[in-house]
């Protein structure tokens, strides 16, 4: 970890659900505390607007974010690299911290479908804010 505050990147395929998801819990929750970075191995041209209506439902908007390339640089910059179903496609660098939520892909889905999906990410993502920020 950095003297600063700690920086997360969170990496699926198409960045458009459930990283998106993440992102925009960790955001919500850490506030500045916690740096957010979110890509995708394959972008979407657009997030999922299902993701964006449950993350909706809970009082944060993620509509205006974009599928963004992940880049060896993002995963160089951050602190903690938490995967969602990107494989192998994620590069590896030493010293850093990786993990992977196996999540069920949101794409495709109806609202009841994505809504435990979000429900577990916001669980992962509170135990993160207190690990990470020592609350």
């Amino acid at each position: 970890m950095t003297t600063q505050r700690p920086s997360v990147l969170f990496v699926c395929v198409h960045n458009a659900g459930r990283s998106q998801m993440a992102a925009g819990y960790l955001r919500h929750l850490a506030g500045d505390a916690i740096e957010v970075r979110s890509a995708g191995s394959m972008p979407a041209d657009q997030l999922n607007p299902v993701a964006v209506e449950a993350m909706r439902e809970e009082g944060i908007d993620i509509a205006s974010e974009q599928p963004k390339v992940l880049t060896t640089e993002a995963v160089k910059e951050s602190d903690v690299v938490i995967t969602m179903g990107c494989g192998d496609t994620c590069p590896i660098f030493l010293g850093k911290r990786y993990e992977d939520w196996e999540l069920d892909d949101p794409a495709g889905q109806g609202i009841d479908a994505v809504r435990p999906i979000r429900d577990v990410i916001r669980g992962r993502i509170e135990a993160l804010v207190a690990e990470l920020t020592n609350a």
